[in-house]
């Protein structure tokens, strides 16, 4: 039904703009020109320098034919070519996919052939593996070496030009525009992969616009936070932090690789005020040496995702002076999208309370539009009792658009009007979700299902213990039994019995381990447990 609001009150360039986050560079570049953006090593960039660069980075790019939609790859460390990137790449109207640099040859050719990469852009670290990669893939695009001076190690050139050469080529001034459709794709990401081929999450300039700015909100960034990069930028585009920054005139700090030595003197030496990781990265910091470890300039905000930090790491973080903030989210919600929000009368719980608050995911962003947890069956909302388990779902601008040339899977994700998580959780009283477990990772031993969390939980309580991972061991009575792999911290000692005897004074009788394997678990190259691998481990313990 039409009303005179729609036909008085046009749309039109004066009232509607497409959303997109490389605005924030521009205000950014115009408004705090002399404000550092980026450090690196004993360099530094102010707003008026990164923007130049960036532009410089579109305009060679549309110099060489890159144009709206085509895809442009990049294997680059946490440095600041990786930050220009996700200008420079969309002002050019194409696509930025960041290439996971802890990933095999045969999956990063894939990638290329399927993403249909134009221009390769590779750090020297990398270029062995980029090599081998390109001679499985059959795509031919053009090949830029990024050669950082803050890298030591070996790697040759397989490029035709440099990065910075390519920068030369381009106009410091180049009038970029807005993309015409905000629906228009601004990154490619890919999946692990660890069940067949990556799928590629393909992400919009609406929806990083809306990220980037609900990660202001929820981590409580004000003007000018200096935000130290221990997240990978290739990680769902470093949970949009990238572009964040930018709306704040933040300032990047560069780290290539994750040390406990580092990060604590980047911490202190730039008065880093946020960052970001996995529960590994809270280990590397409590487990660092007295040598390593320096004082905080104040409180740090630490903002983690992944799976829920254990109580014991939570409280520990506490003491060392870093406030953790739990995020949940996943590749297909362009990084976290809950939050466990902090509500002040909890501070007055005694800790153990507050760290049982604080392993909860939480409520949703305030730019994310619906998030419950539901009967994947029916599609109901489950009870609000802290117990009934169902599938996390999401809905709103900052849900994927889908996967690239892959319409079964987008369909499937989709179903019933909510994009599926396939993690399990309950609901408690006061609208917080928590997880229980992923829909493959529960445990079902005698009927009776078991939260591998749960269990997980309770073991990291164990003074010994510095990482964890539970997963189901086939059992010809129980059908399964939970199968604990632990890895012990520096000097520390346990037995298999003792860890069994810990988990029964904390856990139910039927949800303790009844196998305990000591090893260096496998991780993921952002820090994930890689569960698949211990499944098969399990079958032959």
């Amino acid at each position: 039904m039409t009303t005179a609001y729609d036909t008085d009150l046009p749309r039109n360039s004066a009232n509607f703009r497409p959303l997109t986050p490389i605005t924030f560079l521009a205000r950014a570049g115009e408004v705090y020109p002399e404000v550092t953006a980026i450090v690196h090593g004993p360099r530094s960039w102010n707003y008026r320098q990164f923007y130049a660069r960036a532009r410089r980075l579109a305009s060679a790019l549309a110099r060489r034919g890159i144009k709206r939609g085509d895809t442009v790859s990049v294997m680059l460390a946490n440095t600041p070519a990786m930050i220009e990137v996700h200008y420079g790449v969309p002002m050019a109207g194409a696509v930025i996919n960041t290439l996971n640099t802890r990933l095999d040859a045969a999956v990063l050719g894939f990638t290329l052939d399927h993403a249909e990469t134009k221009v390769l852009i590779v750090d020297r670290e990398f270029s062995r593996v980029m090599k081998d990669a390109l001679a499985r893939a059959k795509a031919k695009p053009l090949i830029v070496d990024y050669d950082d001076p803050e890298f030591s190690g070996a790697g040759e050139r397989i490029g035709s030009l440099e990065y910075d050469d390519l920068l030369a080529e381009g106009d410091p001034n180049f009038e970029w525009v807005v993309p015409a459709d905000e629906w228009d794709a601004i990154a490619l990401n890919y999946t692990s992969g660890t069940t067949g081929d990556p799928k590629g999450v393909v992400y919009n300039h609406r929806g990083t616009y809306l990220l980037a700015l609900g990660n202001v909100l929820t981590c409580g960034m004000g003007k000018h936070p200096v935000y130290l990069w221990t997240l990978p930028m290739f990680h769902c585009n470093g949970w949009c932090f990238t572009w964040t920054l930018s709306a704040v005139a933040g300032t990047h700090v560069c780290l290539r690789a994750v040390r406990a030595g580092p990060i604590f003197d980047a911490i202190a030496n730039h008065e880093v005020t946020h960052l970001c990781g996995a529960p590994i990265v809270m280990s590397t910091l409590l487990n660092a040496s007295a040598q390593e470890k320096k004082p905080l300039p104040h409180i740090v905000q630490f903002a983690t995702a992944a799976a829920p930090p254990p109580e014991a790491v939570l409280a520990a973080m506490k003491a060392a002076g870093f406030n953790v903030t739990h995020l949940y989210g996943l590749t297909e919600t362009y990084g976290p999208a809950c939050i466990n929000e902090w509500h002040g009368e909890w501070d007055a719980l005694p800790a153990d309370q507050q760290a049982e608050k604080k392993a909860r995911q939480g409520v949703r962003y305030p730019v994310l539009e619906d998030l419950d947890v539901l009967d994947p069956e029916t599609m109901q909302r489950v009870p609000r009792d802290g117990q009934t388990m169902g599938e996390v779902m999401f809905r709103g601008n900052v849900v994927m658009m889908g996967y690239l040339k892959n319409k079964a899977s987008t369909d499937a994700a989709f179903a019933g009007g909510w994009f599926h998580s396939g993690d399990l959780g309950v609901v408690h009283p006061d609208g917080y979700i928590q997880l229980k477990d992923r829909s493959k990772d529960i445990i079902i031993s005698g009927g009776e299902n078991i939260s591998s969390i749960e269990v997980e939980d309770a073991l990291y309580k164990h003074h010994a213990v510095a990482a964890v991972a539970v997963v189901a061991k086939p059992d010809p009575k129980w059908g399964e039994t939970p199968c604990a792999f632990v890895e012990l911290k520096p000097g520390a000692t346990a037995t298999a019995d003792e860890l069994v005897a810990w988990c029964r004074s904390h856990l139910a009788a039927y949800k303790c381990p009844r196998h305990v394997v000591f090893i260096d678990i496998p991780k993921t190259s952002t820090g994930k447990l890689q569960k698949f691998k211990l499944r098969e481990m399990a079958k032959g313990t």
